[in-house]
């Protein structure tokens, strides 16, 4: 294999430099993975934003007051678990949530900055985040619907973290690679990493050599013919 990887620093790092995420779900599709994109709505919050790195899972529930009287624990705590599941973050891990309505922002800026010194590589949100300016100025990458400013706080709790979570039908596992930029998000399962971004750094050699001879004239039709990709 001409490209390989020491660690998941080291893959990161390439990919970043290498690829983008079409090609990699392109391979995906080869290998039989093809449910594997979160909806197109959730979309790096600025366009040169590149998210990569481990998931891990938070699941999110509405709630209509901040504290209530319920018979769960998790009732009478204002965010639910979010601060516990913050903090549990480590190096290279993405906060990938869902669960929620879309009534408030599952984000913002004081979690971004508590997430950086963790150590986090970005968060996925299926919702909205807030606190864009900071966010921004942070340059700490978040994917989400859009930003709306309305709080969780009496509308919705973090119920569990590293479970697993699904986003319109993808299942997403924690430990499962996250790779967004601005064409998408892409949840690439544990077990198909290695054959998913080996094909891939393959795919963007070929592409490049496709691009070379399209750019000396040769057909599209001769092109597919000649590498099979296009």
């Amino acid at each position: 294999m001409i490209d390989c990887w020491k660690d998941d620093d080291d893959l990161f790092a390439m990919a970043k430099s290498k690829l983008f995420v079409a090609l990699v779900g392109d391979v995906l599709d080869r290998l039989g993975l093809q449910h594997q994109f979160l909806p197109a709505q959730i979309k790096p919050i600025q366009t040169g934003m590149v998210i990569i790195g481990r998931a891990m899972t938070v699941l999110e529930a509405d709630f209509f007051a901040e504290k209530t009287s319920g018979r769960a624990e998790v009732s009478q705590q204002p965010f639910g678990r979010m601060f516990e599941a913050l903090d549990d973050l480590r190096p290279n891990e993405i906060y990938i949530c869902t669960g929620s309505s879309l009534r408030y922002a599952l984000w913002g800026g004081l979690m971004s900055t508590r997430a950086m010194k963790c150590g986090a590589a970005g968060a996925v949100l299926h919702g909205y985040h807030r606190d864009t300016n900071e966010i921004e100025r942070l340059g700490f990458p978040v994917a989400s619907m859009g930003s709306y400013a309305q709080d969780q706080g009496p509308r919705g709790k973090v119920v569990d973290w590293r479970v697993p979570i699904e986003i319109d039908g993808v299942r997403v596992n924690t430990g499962d690679v996250v790779f967004g930029d601005r064409d998408g998000v892409l949840v690439v399962p544990a077990a198909a990493v290695e054959p998913a971004f080996a094909g891939a750094f393959e795919k963007a050699r070929t592409e490049n050599q496709v691009l070379k001879a399209l750019q000396a004239g040769m057909s599209t039709v001769e092109a597919f013919k000649t590498f099979g990709v296009m």
